[in-house]
This record gives structure tokens, sequence and C-alpha cells, in this order.
């Protein structure tokens, strides 16, 4: 999940529905493997040819990127067995989403790519062994954003707008997440974090989302009890600001033509470290480490439904 910032005065604009849980790569690792669905909030850069944004940068220059859990497409041998990132930006819960933007790697078929590598790791370890590996496993799921923004609110590319309510649409999506959450339970996938960040205008239609989101939760871990599910929703200026960031509604970096994406070649600003979002989408490195941070110390006053050390 993500927030958009306007072009213009740079104010919130949208409410996205999910976040990742970002493991610190400094830290030693607490579960065996670690496997990652969502979009561009979770995606590690790959390259797909067919996107609009990548067809006049040729060029990439990252800044203080630290290796993470590899992506699907590099992903190898023995280093599976340590969790693979499947997310790809522009993806969302519904197929269609995001198809103006290019190629991307919708939910559903990142759940595909699952199923591959899961057949592999039970033909490396056999599959009782790999039964027993996954159910130690831990799984972030982030996905929805684009549902939104690259679907409901561009009625020029898609009908959703004219043929479902907001609060048809946000039920219409949770059947379907709901139903892809329980796919990958299907490949032995036990223990699940969600987040979700609320900020404002436009944001109605995706908070009936989040709520419908919350519930289903809930139900999951009623329902489905060989699996734990978390749920942890940081909004607001105020819990920005219990985290040392002051610059909350404003990109560290220029932002483009497209209006969401930095100025290739630009000069970002000088202290990353105050800043909450890195473009006008995507959250910066910096709360990306706090907001995981706090939320894997959390007691369970601050956070009753997120306990993920505990997990």
């Amino acid at each position: 999940m993500a927030t958009i910032l306007g072009s213009t005065k740079h104010q919130p604009l949208w409410l996205l529905l999910l976040v990742f849980l970002l493991i610190l790569s400094n830290a030693e690792p607490q579960v065996p493997c670690y496997f990652i669905f969502g979009d561009s909030l979770s995606d590690v850069g790959i390259r797909l040819t067919g996107s609009i944004f990548l067809k006049d940068q040729p060029e990439v220059q990252l800044l203080d990127f630290e290796e993470f859990i590899p992506p699907f497409a590099t992903s190898r041998g023995q280093d599976i067995l340590k969790g693979v990132n499947y997310a790809s930006g522009s993806a969302g819960i519904l197929n269609e989403s995001g198809q103006q933007v290019g190629d991307r790697i919708s939910m559903n078929k990142q759940l595909s790519n699952h199923q591959t590598i899961i057949s592999t790791m039970a033909e490396m370890l056999r599959e009782c062994s790999a039964s027993k590996l996954l159910r130690k496993c831990i799984y972030a799921v982030q996905i929805g954003s684009n549902d939104y923004i690259n679907n409901y609110f561009m009625p020029q590319y898609y009908n959703t707008s004219r043929l479902f309510t907001p609060h048809q649409y946000a039920a219409y999506l949770i059947q379907q997440y709901s139903r892809q959450i329980k796919g990958v339970l299907q490949v032995q996938a036990h223990r699940m974090e969600q987040m979700a960040v609320c900020v404002e205008k436009l944001n109605r239609a995706a908070h009936l989302f989040n709520r419908r989101l919350l519930s289903l939760v809930n139900e999951l871990n009623s329902n489905l009890t060989d699996a734990k599910f978390t749920h942890l929703n940081p909004s607001g200026t105020s819990f920005a600001n219990s985290l040392g960031f002051t610059v909350a509604n404003v990109s560290f970096c220029k932002i483009g033509s497209y209006g969401s994406l930095c100025v290739p070649g630009s000069k970002p600003c000088e202290d990353r470290s105050r800043y909450v979002f890195w473009d006008a989408v995507h959250p910066s490195d910096a709360w990306n480490e706090a907001t995981a941070t706090q939320a894997y110390g959390s007691t369970a006053e601050e956070q009753p439904r997120c306990r993920w050390r505990h997990l």
C-alpha cells in the first residue's frame, strides 16, 4: 500500500490498501523462509520490458539498496528454500488491473509462480520435508493499490466504476482476495502479515475495502486455525510523528511527468530519514524500516491484532 501525493500541492490523495512487512537484512533470520506477494511496494526492481514507465529510462541508479529476498525470475537451486519475492509493480488482485501501464504479474500469476516453486521444493526435499519447512515460513501479502489507482479510478480504461458502487467493488475485491489467500494456504502458508494505511480524499471507497479486510483477517483466524493472520494499520500524521518523521505530505524526490515517479537524474532532498515518501507513490526505506520495526516489537496494547514477534 502507498499514498499518492498530488502533483501540484503534494497533498495526500488516495488510500491504498496493503503494505508489506520488511524483514531487516542486518538481523538474524528467525524463520527459515519468507515469501512475498504484492505490487511495486514489495518488488525488487525486475524490469518488465513492456512497462511504459521504463521505456525512457534505460539506466536506473539505486540508492542505499540492500540485498533482500530474491525475485522469482532469478531464484534458483537452494536459494528458493529461504524464500522468494513474487511481487510485481502495477499488479493487482484483479488480473486486468494495471494493464494500461504494460507488463505486470498479477496476484493470480504470482500464486501460479509460487506453485512452481513449491513443486521444485518438493522435488528437492521430498514432499513431507518440504511441507514441514513451509509450515514454519512467513508469507507477506501486499496487494490492492492498483485495483483502485489503476482500475476503479481510471474509467477511461476500465468499466468497474460503472459496474460497481464503491461498496460493491470493495466486496468484490475482498471476495477475490479471500480466494487468493486461501489458495496460498493450500500450499502451506501458515503465517501471514497484512497492513493497511489510511489517508485523505477519495479515501472513502478504499476505506470500505480496509474495513472488510480487517473482518477477513478475523474470519480467517477463526476458520483456519492452522494458520495465523495479523493486521497492522499505521495511519495518520501522529503515527508518522511518533516514529520521528517530520515530512509526511511531500515526496523526497522531484516528481516526473507521470505524476508519481521520480524524474530521472534529479537531485533528491538531503535528509532521507525525515521523509515518509520516496516518490508520490512509494514510502521511503526509512519509513519501511521504522514501521516494520515498530510492528515487530509492538505490544498487545499497541497493536492488538499485530504481534509479529509471537507468530
